[in-house]
């Protein structure tokens, strides 16, 4: 979402979709038709960091330009107004976060990935050169201890063409002769990506849970940001989808790769569109995902947020809406599922969630409520960690956890 009236006020620079993919153009304002495309490509503008009228170049973030890499990372350039002198100035592979000086001459560059750690270098803003090193994390005493980064995993999606990106994680103790379940971290949606793409030694979402003895992963899904407007517009009236046929077919290709994934043992959670993803998940494809934690599930569309419901489902309300509502599919509830709200969510109204509980209930289905008293938006906090972590292990490794009071 960009725009910039350039001085002369005849023309201005715009960002669209208009071609698949989001690109720069100039527009004639008189006219009000775009002149000519600046950026082109099979890849996504990110943002428009200065527009240098003077020297007519722009300068921007830009994902999914490099062949054969990621194409969620970010990198830096500058073009023409014209469209002419493409100039990359943070050419190593990684997420990369810069900081341009004042004058434009000089960037901060600040770059890793999941399994490389962070560097920090002073650049050229001209070519990207590196004028001086600022900065390398050292991770030697991480790794000492036992520490290895998740690894990226690429597959194809539903489509049996396009690839899907995501990151498995493991216990430290790994044995590749064990058979692991399988639990997937969900939150997918459209206005963004989620999977993480620089480094970090402890993920939240991952790491606790993988040494309890799981194999965790996340993926990004169709219906997610930063690829085509195709690729997107897979949820548009369709939020019910969750990306979840590309989930499946990722986990699936990596449980070829790795046998020791049991993917007769798969596990689902989340929070939030996560929390209406993954009881979802339990509901539609319940011969695959076989248990699901759900925290503060937006679970029926008709009655969360106007303005990110209608933004993707559409008006006026109709069927789809009622196809991707837990309340509305509940009955088919056939696997274990643990629900979990914040008693004070002001995000995602509670009553989301009781509204599930009420129609589970009716149709006589056997489940468990965690209610957190005085919690807002909530994963579940540190009792509901505990409730999850007991709920995988009973259900996806079949072994009862210690009782509470027995653990020092």
């Amino acid at each position: 979402h960009f725009r910039h009236d350039l001085k002369d006020g005849k023309q201005m620079i715009w960002m669209s979709e208009r071609d698949n993919w989001n690109h720069l153009y100039m527009y004639t304002r008189i006219t009000a038709q775009p002149d000519y495309q600046i950026t082109k490509g099979e890849w996504y503008v990110r943002e428009v960091l200065r527009v240098d009228e003077d020297n007519r170049q722009i300068y921007f973030s830009a994902n999914g330009m490099e062949a054969g890499e990621d194409p969620y990372l970010i990198r830096y350039y500058r073009i023409g107004f014209d469209g002419k002198g493409l100039t990359c100035l943070t050419p190593e592979e990684g997420m990369h976060r810069a900081w341009f000086s004042e004058d434009m001459k000089y960037l901060v560059d600040v770059y890793s990935m999941v399994n490389k750690a962070p560097v920090a270098v002073l650049r050229s803003a001209r070519d990207g050169k590196v004028m001086m090193p600022l900065e390398t994390a050292d991770i030697t005493r991480l790794e000492a201890e036992g520490w290895d980064a998740p690894e990226v995993f690429v597959a194809k999606g539903r489509d049996g063409k396009t690839d899907m990106w995501g990151l498995i994680a493991r216990p430290t103790n790994f044995d590749p002769n064990k058979k692991y379940p399988v639990i997937e971290y969900i939150y997918q949606g459209p206005g963004d990506q989620y999977v993480p793409k620089t480094f970090r030694p402890y993920d939240w979402n991952m790491t606790s849970l993988a040494e309890l003895g799981f194999i965790v992963v996340m993926v990004d899904g169709m219906g997610t940001s930063f690829r085509s407007r195709a690729f997107e517009n897979v949820c548009y009236k369709n939020l019910k989808d969750a990306g979840l046929p590309d989930h499946i077919a990722w986990i699936k290709a990596a449980a070829r790769k790795y046998p020791y994934m049991d993917v007769d043992r798969v596990g689902i959670y989340g929070c939030s569109a996560g929390g209406q993803e993954s009881t979802n998940a339990v509901l539609l494809y319940p011969d695959f995902y076989k248990a699901a934690y759900s925290a503060c599930g937006c679970h029926d569309n008709r009655m969360d947020k106007i303005w990110w419901n209608e933004l993707w489902l559409g008006y006026p309300v109709g069927d789809q809406y009622k196809e991707g509502s837990n309340v509305e599919n509940a009955h088919l509830l056939s696997r274990p599922l643990m629900l979990v709200v914040g008693e004070l969510d002001d995000n995602v109204d509670p009553a989301s969630t009781m509204q599930v509980v009420n129609a589970l209930i009716k149709a006589n289905k056997d489940f468990e409520l965690v209610v957190i008293p005085g919690a807002h938006h909530t994963m579940g906090e540190d009792f509901g960690e505990h409730k999850r972590y007991d709920f995988f292990v009973r259900h996806l490794m079949q072994v009862n956890p210690p009782k509470w009071d027995e653990i020092k």
